[in-house]
């Protein structure tokens, strides 16, 4: 048996939620341990395409726990909405648990964080917008509404007083933006509470009873590494911890717990929002790999940067997650490229480095360093197994695995389930028999 972390590589969007759910068909348990709406994954089911923000990707799988974990937090009203979304696609959310102290994201976080990323100009961060940030602070203040509190009247009326009072005069009297109503806002969330209520259980315990009964627990990380809170492209992150380590907080677990971490990385890269992209590509190429890549955010529609895959940022991805394996996803949207470039090295102020500089002042002066391999330019779409793909292709991925040092598992070849090579089982396979 094995509890696995599966966590994104790069800045987010790396084809995690395929990947999550190809691995929740070994799983029993699936626990999403951080982040909010403003995270997203798209499904492919027999064509038909399921976008989940909130709930872990295992729910498509009838006998399957998905738990939303204590360090995420919850917007209830898109939460309702993706139930709906499920059941209307005759989907059992019946396995569906949230943590009762995950953190609520109340309508005062969203419009604090719409009117603070207008305010900031020029120096934007590049929000969603979906009042995560605001939320996680209220979190940290000790000042935040839990889902615990949604099922009581009042609970609720007495932990709203003080931040709401708070919230209305920054809203009215820093950004003129009308203050909201108590009674309104206890109306409409003590709703969203009784609809929840089915599926709110205690989280620790929910998870340390599954693990007691030998059951294989798969958690699951939004964003990806470099959007980490303390260990990425700061101030251009999340408000969380995407990384590994952050999964034993979020779910509350210890780190004895976990059997392994898988890292999952696109084929090239991309970001979305402000900040520093050392291999970010301009142009033609970067147009083709937006377009055949369908590189738009699943939450905010925003296109997304692309780039040559960065080697640097990878090896620091294997080591602050301590990744025993990769999945790596889209390597279709290469087929039609002549030639292919790898970041292995920046130079910085005239030196060569190959490590990554967690500051940003520096990332944002780092030149990459390219090396150029040969492209396949054949469709490997239809491709099932190793023996299937073209040599440049094969020789794409083993000089990837190469220079980050860790095994390939997985590779993905486009959105649907059955485009895909599992060349080890990375749950319960041997660590390191993996391509390399």
């Amino acid at each position: 048996m094995a509890n696995v972390v599966v966590i994104g590589a790069q800045w987010g969007d790396e084809g995690k939620g395929k990947i999550t759910d190809l691995l929740s068909r070994s799983a029993d348990v699936v626990v999403r341990y951080q982040g909010g709406v403003n995270a997203g994954h798209t499904i492919v089911v027999d064509d038909e395409v399921l976008k989940l923000h909130l709930i872990p990707s295992g729910i498509l799988y009838k006998d399957t726990s998905c738990l939303i974990g204590s360090g995420t937090v919850v917007d209830p009203k898109i939460l309702l909405k993706e139930i709906d979304m499920l059941i209307e696609n005759g989907i059992d959310i019946s396995g569906l648990k949230i943590s009762s102290t995950s953190h609520v994201t109340m309508p005062y976080h969203r419009l604090l964080d719409e009117a603070m990323e207008s305010d900031r100009g020029s120096n934007k961060i590049g929000t969603t917008g979906r009042g995560i940030g605001p939320t996680y602070a209220d979190k940290s203040q000790r000042n935040g509404i839990r889902i615990r509190d949604l099922l009581n009247e009042d609970r609720l009326r007495d932990v709203l007083e003080i931040p709401l009072k708070e919230k209305n005069g920054l809203l009215e009297k820093i950004y003129g933006i009308k203050p909201l109503c108590k009674d309104e806002i206890i109306k409409e969330y003590l709703n969203y509470g009784q609809r929840l209520s089915m599926h709110v259980v205690d989280c620790t315990r929910t998870i340390h009873s599954a693990a007691k009964n030998k059951k294989n627990i798969l958690f699951e990380g939004a964003q990806g590494t470099l959007l980490d809170l303390d260990h990425g492209t700061y101030p251009f992150v999340t408000s969380s911890n995407p990384i590994s380590g952050g999964a034993c907080i979020g779910a509350g677990v210890g780190p004895t717990l976990i059997d392994r971490v898988i890292g999952v990385a696109k084929a090239y890269t991309t970001r979305v929002g402000e900040g520093p992209f050392p291999t970010e590509l301009q142009g033609s190429i970067n147009d083709q790999l937006c377009d055949r890549g369908s590189e738009f955010g699943t939450t905010t529609g925003r296109r997304r940067r692309c780039g040559w895959f960065d080697g640097i940022i990878g090896k620091y991805a294997v080591y602050v997650n301590g990744l025993d394996c990769l999945a790596i996803t889209k390597l279709d949207v290469l087929d039609e490229l002549d030639e292919i470039q790898v970041c292995i090295a920046y130079e910085l102020d005239g030196k060569e480095i190959d490590y990554f500089p967690t500051n940003s002042d520096d990332l944002k002066k780092c030149k990459p360093i390219f090396k150029k391999l040969k492209g396949w330019q054949c469709s490997t779409a239809n491709c099932r197994q190793l023996s299937d793909l073209p040599e440049n292709a094969m020789n794409y991925l083993r000089f990837l695995a190469e220079l980050m040092e860790v095994p390939i598992a997985i590779v993905s070849l486009g959105a649907n389930r059955d485009q895909t090579i599992v060349i080890e089982d990375p749950i319960h396979g041997p660590k390191r028999a993996l391509l390399r």
